[in-house]
């Protein structure tokens, strides 16, 4: 039962979309009604209110850390199964993409999933956010720098943290990732992915 309680808890707080929050503390346009109709960083940019788009970016990429940090305190303390961990980092993680509050319409979850990893391991997380940096800054896909580190990341989590649950977690993830960016992936192989501070035509 208690697990059950943390696995909900975790799918609730990642149901809470910052970029949603965001928007409404800095009196934007809901991020579902423009541009991509993602409610994620990259689309409450386009807002032009940068301070909104670094909180979500912020807010999103918490949630899934503190799930992380609080289940792994609890399974410490209370002598729980390590499997636990896993599965609250998968749920904090649906719960953004597949979030309750916005009837199961939530964002890719590039940030939550960076929030995780930093949670699981600060190192597979760092690997990727230096991945996502470093394909951004050479090409200035959004799109195309999450696809690269989503699909790294498993990497990265096979060499700090083995062949187990927690590794199989992030390769759940990534794949849930890529199948998010599935219309990017198209507009990717048909060059009409748009570029960070690319204004596109109405």
């Amino acid at each position: 039962m208690t697990i059950l309680f943390f696995i909900l808890l975790a799918y609730l707080l990642g149901s809470i979309s910052f970029a949603v929050v965001s928007s409404w503390l800095f009196k934007l346009p809901d991020p579902r009604t423009y541009g991509s109709r993602n409610p994620g960083a990259t689309n409450v940019l386009r807002s032009g209110k940068k301070a909104a788009a670094v909180l979500t970016l912020l807010g999103d990429a918490g949630k899934g850390w503190l799930a992380v940090f609080l289940v792994q305190y609890f399974v410490s303390a209370w002598g729980m199964a390590d499997e636990v961990i896993a599965v609250v980092a998968l749920a904090v993680f649906l719960g953004h993409v597949f979030p309750v509050f916005l009837r199961f319409q939530g964002g890719k979850g590039v940030a939550t999933a960076v929030g995780v990893l930093l949670g699981l391991n600060p190192w597979v997380g760092f690997l990727a956010m230096a991945t996502w940096v470093l394909v951004v800054t050479l090409w200035r896909i959004s799109s195309l720098s999450a696809l690269v580190a989503a699909a790294l990341a498993p990497v990265y989590a096979f060499i700090f943290l083995g062949y187990g649950i927690n590794t199989l977690a992030v390769l759940i993830m990534s794949l849930i990732l890529i199948w998010r960016h599935k219309s990017n992936i198209v507009n990717l192989i048909s060059g009409k992915e748009g570029r960070i501070g690319e204004k596109r035509a109405s």
